[in-house]
C-alpha cells in the first residue's frame, strides 16, 4: 500500500488592515498568485453584459480575492461567504470606501491590477 503523503501547512498571507472613520477595520492580502492575476485582468464574456455588470462583477471579484477578515462594530468575519454578503448588504457609503480602500491598495501593492 503506498504512504499517504502529508500536505505541508499552508503559510499565512502577508496582510495589510485598513481601518475607516467608525473603527471598522478591513484586512486585505498583500498579493495574489499569477493565476487569480490573469482572471481578474480578463474581459467579462458575453454581448449581454453591460458596462455596470462588468465593473460590479470585477469589484466584487477584487474584495472576494483580496479580503481575508473585516472587523465591523467588534464584530469580526472571516467566513468569505460572510465577507462577501456583507459587502452586497453594505451601504452605498460602505462599498464606496471598500472599493476606494481596494484602489489603493492594489496601487501599492499589485499595480498590475490597479
Amino acid at each position: 500500500m503506498a504512504k499517504r503523503r502529508k500536505r505541508r501547512p499552508r503559510e499565512k498571507p502577508a496582510t495589510v488592515d485598513y481601518v475607516d472613520d467608525d473603527g471598522n477595520t478591513l484586512t486585505l492580502r498583500q498579493s495574489l498568485s499569477p493565476a487569480t492575476i490573469a482572471k481578474i485582468g480578463e474581459r467579462p464574456g458575453g454581448e449581454a453584459t453591460s458596462l455596470d455588470d462588468a465593473w460590479r462583477r470585477r469589484s466584487e471579484l477584487l474584495f472576494e480575492r483580496l479580503a481575508v477578515r473585516w472587523e465591523i462594530a467588534g464584530l469580526p468575519l472571516t467566513d468569505q461567504r460572510m465577507l462577501l454578503g456583507r459587502y452586497r448588504m453594505a451601504d452605498s457609503e460602505t462599498q464606496r470606501w471598500v472599493r476606494e480602500t481596494i484602489d489603493r491598495h492594489l496601487e501599492r501593492h499589485i499595480p498590475e491590477l490597479a
